[in-house]
């Protein structure tokens, strides 16, 4: 029983120093392959190498390829041959840019003019000669209709003699007209209440009265009843004649 187990053990044994000596050979096959391809590589850097010091130049690069690879050249960020046509496409692109930005700031200003049609009613020239005294005219400015009365030398004096503690938006009469022309009278006929168009020559002080909710103005176009908080608006106008005013 004791021969049979040592002559396992040596048996054994004996396999496994012949897979130890298969394992050495294998190994030392795939050693010296690896070995002989690091020898083939560094010879071939120092080949290439020493070629790049004999032309002096620093744009041949060796690569250590196992099927025959050849130097690459590579061309570098600097060549003072591609600067030029570098510049060039730089400040091509620029100017582009820069002709766009222009476009587009031009294109904003021009929407941002008024167009003919609103210009146009920017100002209005009226001629007042066929207005009589006493008369009321209603013309459209800005989509709003503007009243240009003559006043008489009676209305004028009733609005003269209106006690400024009677009025809810006190303004004296020669604050209600412009350029020392007493007798015209140019305002917004646009009720301060709610908007609507008061009546001429109406009212308990002869001057508007509006039918909505019973506004009363005198014949300066100051409220003196009613719901309204003011007085009728006075637009900007000027006189370009005794017979001629541009109102805006």
């Amino acid at each position: 029983m004791a021969s049979k187990f040592f002559s396992l053990c040596r048996q054994g044994v004996a396999n496994n120093v012949v897979r130890n000596i298969a394992a050495g050979s294998v190994f030392s096959k795939t050693a010296a392959s690896s070995g002989a391809r690091f020898l083939n590589n560094r010879v071939y850097s120092s080949a290439v190498a020493k070629k790049a010091e004999t032309h002096n130049t620093t744009d041949i690069v060796g690569t250590a390829g196992y099927e025959g690879d050849s130097p690459v050249e590579v061309v570098s960020p600097g060549d003072p041959n591609k600067r030029a046509f570098t510049y060039f496409v730089l400040g091509s692109a620029r100017f582009v840019w820069a002709s766009m930005g222009r476009l587009a700031v031009l294109k904003l200003l021009h929407s941002l003019q008024a167009s003919a049609d609103v210009l146009a009613l920017a100002s209005v020239e009226v001629d007042i000669s066929g207005i009589n005294p006493g008369q009321v005219m209603t013309v459209k400015w800005r989509g709003k209709p503007v009243f240009i009365k003559h006043r008489t030398q009676e209305e004028i004096d009733d609005a003269l003699s209106v006690n400024m503690s009677e009025l809810k938006d006190p303004q004296a009469d020669a604050d209600r007209y412009l350029h020392n022309k007493p007798e015209w009278l140019v305002v917004l006929g646009v009720c301060t209440h709610l908007g609507c168009v008061p009546l001429a020559n109406a009212g308990d002080y002869n001057g508007w009265f509006c039918p909505c909710h019973g506004s009363h103005y005198d014949t300066a176009a100051r409220i003196r009843k009613g719901p309204a908080p003011l007085n009728l608006e006075m637009p900007s106008y000027k006189f370009l004649d005794e017979e001629h005013i541009v109102i805006g």
